[in-house]
């Protein structure tokens, strides 16, 4: 049993190890699952073809359309110039002397309103720049700022917010967009406090030692005075919108759930219209979004949305096939004998299915380096566990949403994680030079989400 045990440890091991050396998650995830499933002793090609693809092609099928119409989202409001119109009016009204939090608001309203986080890098990046530049604040804080304000407390805590990270948990747990609101504004307010806090902190050690914007960066971007953007008052109206409808269409007077009768849906062997209405909602949400953003500056769109539709769709389709690989991958992990045990360890670190949550998403979220993958591997894996410990207990499927959703955005941020490496490709600068201050980032809201879940698991 030992053996396979380690079996399972070394196909995580490695599976982290590439994905950090840049190799594809798409290629080596199944044959990392395989060597897991060979030294296990059970049968591999039945492994590989009925649960391995299976499970991945349920996902795409689930959140496809969620990954696409997301990134064409994004990628109009770039184009449109409607992403930096918010940002530079953000980083205007607040000025350089709170430089920071100019910063991570910017990022936080596009992130909320439903723009992609690489989007959101690109778009915030130069006015982060200028602003830090003018306040001569080092560029090495950049990424951690950008961080904070678009992989933290908009991403998953905020309720309502767009991100898959908060519409993946609906599925397995039957609830919304709007799941736990109050802990979930709690919990973001805090990531917020404790991330500034030591944002703020890190510029005065700086200040201190004299150091400044400092001079030979890679990746200037070009000054942007010149440039036009939309007005700020239309810019915001297709996040407005997202925001709306997906509220309205979640939980207000248009729901989707009373769209169609209980008969029809058995007819598409849909048994709880809840484990699909929050995607139903967000869909149509992303579409009213995407027709408001292309509306705004017909002009600059036109010539450039062949192959912005394009760049946005392969970059859909490689992230949720990133995805899909790692969900595939905890699919079959969890029929090998040696999971029974690692299972068992996990859930035996509380009695409290909130504290094994946490620790169970935190954990695969770090190995695989995805916040997505590593919260769709523990929820396919133990969902059903959770679920029923969660309401043996009289605990809320909400706060197993939202307790799920942070996790997954907590020590997914270690080095080898795609949006880190792609903030630090954009910024010009290295892990050695900027990851100090993402880490501490993950830290703040890692610890976050389980003094959180130790709280609530008092009363």
């Amino acid at each position: 049993m030992i053996l396979q045990v380690l079996a399972i440890v070394l196909a995580l091991g490695l599976l982290m190890f590439f994905a950090y050396r840049g190799y594809p998650v798409i290629v080596f995830a199944p044959v990392f699952t395989l060597l897991a499933v060979v030294i296990s002793g059970n049968a591999l090609l039945p492994s590989y073809t009925e649960t391995y693809m299976s499970n991945a092609a349920n996902y795409v099928k689930s959140f496809f359309p969620i990954f696409l119409l997301g990134a064409i989202f994004g990628k109009v409001m770039e184009l449109s110039g409607a992403a930096s119109s918010i940002a530079q009016a953000i980083v205007r009204a607040l000025g350089s002397q709170r430089a920071i939090l100019s910063v991570v608001a910017a990022c936080a309203v596009l992130t909320y309103g439903g723009v992609s986080l690489f989007v959101v890098a690109f778009a915030v990046y130069p006015f982060a720049v200028a602003i830090f530049r003018e306040a001569d604040i080092p560029k090495r804080l950049i990424p951690g700022t950008i961080a904070l304000g678009a992989f933290t407390f908009t991403m998953d805590a905020l309720p309502g917010t767009p991100q898959i990270q908060n519409i993946i948990p609906t599925t397995y747990f039957g609830t919304d967009a709007y799941a736990a609101p109050v802990l979930g504004t709690i919990g973001g307010l805090m990531v917020l406090a404790g991330g500034l806090f030591w944002l703020e902190r890190r510029r005065k050690e700086a200040a201190q030692a004299g150091e400044g914007y400092g001079t030979g960066h890679k990746n200037e971007p070009e000054v942007l005075e010149n440039q036009t953007y939309p007005n700020i008052w239309i810019a915001v109206l297709p996040l407005v919108l997202v925001l709306l409808f997906n509220y309205l269409l979640s939980r207000g007077a248009l729901t989707v759930n009373n769209w169609y009768s209980a008969e029809l849906l058995k007819s598409f062997n849909i048994a709880n219209v809840k484990t699909v209405s929050s995607s139903w909602a967000l869909i149509i949400a992303l579409c009213i979004g995407i027709a408001a953003a292309l509306c705004i500056n017909v002009r600059a769109v036109q010539g450039k949305l062949a192959a912005g539709l394009t760049a946005a769709a392969m970059g859909s389709l490689l992230a949720i096939f990133n995805t899909a690989s790692e969900v595939g991958f905890g699919n079959v992990v969890k029929t090998l004998p040696g999971f029974k045990l690692i299972q068992n360890w996990i859930l035996g670190i509380s009695d409290n299915p909130l504290i094994s949550e946490a620790v169970s998403v935190n954990i695969l979220a770090g190995v695989t380096g995805s916040a997505s993958g590593g919260l769709s591997i523990a929820l396919e894996v133990m969902g059903k566990t959770y679920l029923t410990a969660a309401q043996a207990a009289g605990i809320s499927p909400e706060l197993l949403h939202r307790i799920a959703s942070m996790a997954s955005g907590g020590m997914d941020t270690l080095p080898h994680n795609g949006a880190v490496i792609t903030l630090l490709a954009i910024t010009g600068l290295t892990h050695r030079q900027a990851y100090k201050d993402i880490f501490a980032i993950t830290v703040v809201k890692t610890v976050t989400v389980f003094v959180l879940a130790i709280v609530l698991s008092m009363f």
